[in-house]
């Protein structure tokens, strides 16, 4: 009989609810996991911002033996940037006896803070991104993606970026079926890879200020095959290419020829997530030359290829 895993779910309280409860639901799903959540305060019961304590809890100070995976929450505890010494001392020796030790979402800063994240190349939420790489410069701060690793140690975006990191836990101990298993359980829409960006720059674009660019965007996406050269957006825009590239750069944080990469990758995703269509087929309707182009766009943007996407989310290739 195999040995259970013991998970210990901690941070520095109030803890963000889902950073916890997010994890704790994934790995509950798979037979093995012996999941602790581990109150700092020393009680029963582990703190949430929101007002709710999860419980049981076991004090972390009566914690001992070995650990298999120490997750760290974030929440406005973590955000404080004032943490307990006793708890970081803790932290530090409770990742002695662990194989790997985990971030969620701001969770990031008391691990920085213990010392665990000097010279890896980690992630947390991308409003935080900036403060942490400030605070802790021995941390390499990659702000896109929305979880990895470095070693034993793994960090991850915000909340929701939680849960697929856990998945991505569970695929590592027990292979790509049960992961994916488990989050059909769970109705999520898809797996996320860790090289995913952060946000949606569709969604973003919501905060656009600019009218006119808002209505270039509907414009492009229904026109994703057309050629959308800079001078062709300019002219729709009524503007100079100089100075629609400026505002492009203003507006979205991203040039013309990225916006539109940006936006085709995003549309092809959709199109992969909920169709039957082929790699051709969508790299056609979303305006790339040949898959190949496609290919290429989507391992710059995400970190994998449109291939792996597929095989990776789309149920007619699990």
């Amino acid at each position: 009989m195999k040995a259970m895993r013991t998970i210990v779910i901690t941070g520095p309280p109030p803890v963000q609810i889902l950073d916890v409860t997010g994890p704790l639901e994934v790995f509950s799903q798979v037979p093995g996991y012996e999941i602790v959540l581990g109150s700092p305060d020393g009680d029963n019961a582990l703190r949430t911002s929101r007002g709710i304590s999860l419980s049981p809890a076991k004090s972390l100070y009566d914690l001992d033996g070995p650990i298999d995976t120490l997750m760290v929450a974030g929440g406005p505890g973590a955000e404080s940037g004032q943490y307990d010494e006793r708890f970081l001392g803790w932290v530090r020796k409770a990742a002695e006896r662990s194989r790997r030790v985990a971030s969620i979402c701001t969770g990031a800063f008391p691990l920085a803070a213990a010392g665990l994240l000097d010279g890896k190349r980690v992630v947390t939420h991308w409003d935080f991104c900036d403060r942490l790489a400030r605070e802790f410069p021995a941390v390499t701060v990659t702000p896109n993606p929305i979880y990895m690793h470095d070693g034993s140690v793994y960090t991850s975006a915000g909340i929701t970026a939680g849960i697929d990191l856990t998945l991505a836990l569970v695929e590592e101990d027990h292979g790509h079926k049960v992961a994916l298993d488990v989050a059909r359980r769970l109705v999520m829409f898809l797996v996320r890879p860790g090289g995913q960006a952060q946000y949606s720059h569709m969604l973003s674009h919501q905060a656009v200020t600019s009218k006119p660019l808002r209505e270039l965007q509907v414009w492009m996406m229904e026109n994703l095959r057309d050629n959308l050269t800079i001078e062709r957006l300019a002219e729709r825009m009524g503007m100079s290419p100089r100075h629609f590239t400026r505002t492009c750069l203003r507006e979205t944080k991203m040039n013309p020829g990225q916006f539109v990469d940006r936006m085709r990758v995003e549309a092809a995703q959709q199109m992969i997530d909920s169709s039957d269509m082929g790699l051709k087929e969508i790299a056609d309707a979303c305006g790339f030359q040949n898959a190949d182009s496609m290919r290429r766009t989507f391992l710059r943007i995400l970190g994998v290829t449109a291939g792996d996407y597929s095989r990776r989310f789309n149920r007619k290739y699990s």
